[in-house]
């Protein structure tokens, strides 16, 4: 999408280690028109496929699933918990996703009431690097025994594994923009 690529090569900072900083647009702050310009994009590329459910996690995916939801129909969307809460109670799924950015491991959690098997579902997150996150949404699909029927990531890390991986493991994965490098001491990025 070459709209997002334009805004992360002028807004983007990147820095050492591998981290893209898009907060002005993507994780912070949110551009809701690029939200809904990017939700016409995925709907696009999946269209003819069944989705029952928009599944991401927090906090930074929400804003981008909601948006994607009104060109699926409205489906309803779901976000994973990376912390207990009290008004999430009865039974659960449960994962634990190493986060890239945060350098920290999250027990995520999705209430079961949320997630039934048989439905199919869509995974939409703002970032794909190693690809701990999608994993853990995928592994909550696995155990509600519901259908991944894609995975739609506003930014792909392409010099980290995880798009490869699940390529490699057949999923329709729809990153909008791919970033082949990233130059932390020039600012300079590289889309595939």
């Amino acid at each position: 999408m070459k709209e997002l690529e334009d805004r992360i090569a002028s807004e983007g900072v990147v820095r050492d280690g591998g981290v893209l900083k898009v907060g002005s647009f993507l994780n912070h702050q949110c551009d809701i028109s690029l939200f809904d310009r990017m939700g016409a994009a995925w709907a696009e590329h999946f269209s003819g496929k069944r989705v029952d459910k928009i599944l991401t996690i927090e906090a930074s995916g929400i804003g981008i699933a909601c948006m994607a939801a009104r060109h699926f129909g409205n489906v309803p969307v779901v976000f994973a918990k990376k912390s207990p809460s009290l008004n999430l109670d009865g039974a659960q799924y449960h994962v634990v996703i190493h986060s890239f950015t945060k350098d920290a491991d999250f027990n995520v959690i999705v209430s079961k009431d949320f997630i039934q098997e048989g439905e199919h579902v869509l995974i939409i997150d703002d970032f794909l690097a190693n690809g701990a996150a999608t994993e853990g949404l995928i592994e909550i699909c696995d155990q509600a025994g519901a259908i991944v029927e894609g995975i739609g990531i506003a930014i792909e890390k392409g010099f980290q594994p995880g798009g490869a991986c699940l390529r490699d493991r057949g999923y329709d994965l729809c990153s909008l923009a791919i970033i082949k490098s990233m130059d932390a001491q020039t600012g300079e990025v590289v889309f595939a």
